[in-house]
């Protein structure tokens, strides 16, 4: 310990310093956590600082880039994924907080080389434009659709309040989610 870190260990009333470099010892043990977390049906083990969020560790670590950061700020739904079932705003979660649960993205949605009703519906609705929100707005539908799947389009309006798209106007969203909505229920679906 260099002389001023002595000066500031004494005036902590820590004449070895002892006290001082136990806290340093602890910040430094606490930089990182290990992380188990099954992603799209495949488990992962990550080494993740505990400040990293959801959205950054798929993104960052897995290399899972379906999963958008619009705002950072939980307001505009680009990064909705599903956490043990349910949709969640990944960039309101830390990675460690989902430490043995399973996640699923946009990429984990279909079998490989498939596409999901709701990316069948937005395709062929025109229920994108730009694509930004498409997969955010894609996996607040599919809870939705889980929860309600027969859904007026009132409530399926209800259902994506929490999810921003600039481009649409919601109209083809909406005719999106019924599309799928119709097709998972087995019913005839015409865009």
């Amino acid at each position: 310990m260099g002389h001023h870190g002595v000066r500031a260990a004494e005036a902590c009333g820590h004449r070895d310093g002892s006290g001082w470099q136990r806290r340093q010892h602890d910040a430094e043990v606490s930089t990182v956590s290990t992380i188990t977390v099954t992603v799209n049906g495949k488990a992962h083990t990550s080494t993740v600082e505990p400040r990293t969020l959801l959205v950054h560790y798929l993104r960052e670590h897995l290399n899972l880039t379906g999963t958008h950061i619009g705002c950072d700020t939980s307001q505009c739904g680009a990064c909705v994924v599903h956490v043990d079932g349910k949709s969640i705003k990944a960039c309101t979660v830390l990675a460690v907080q989902v430490d043995g649960a399973s996640v699923t993205t946009i990429e984990g949605l279909a079998p490989a080389g498939e596409l999901h009703p709701l990316q069948e519906g937005f395709w062929e609705c025109h229920g994108l434009q730009c694509g930004y929100c498409t997969p955010g707005m894609i996996m607040a539908a599919a809870d939705l659709l889980q929860q309600n799947p027969n859904p007026s389009d009132d409530e399926v309006r209800h259902g994506l309040e929490g999810n921003l798209c600039r481009c649409t106007g919601y109209h083809n969203i909406v005719r999106a989610v019924q599309y799928a909505a119709a097709k998972m229920r087995g019913d005839e679906v015409t865009a």
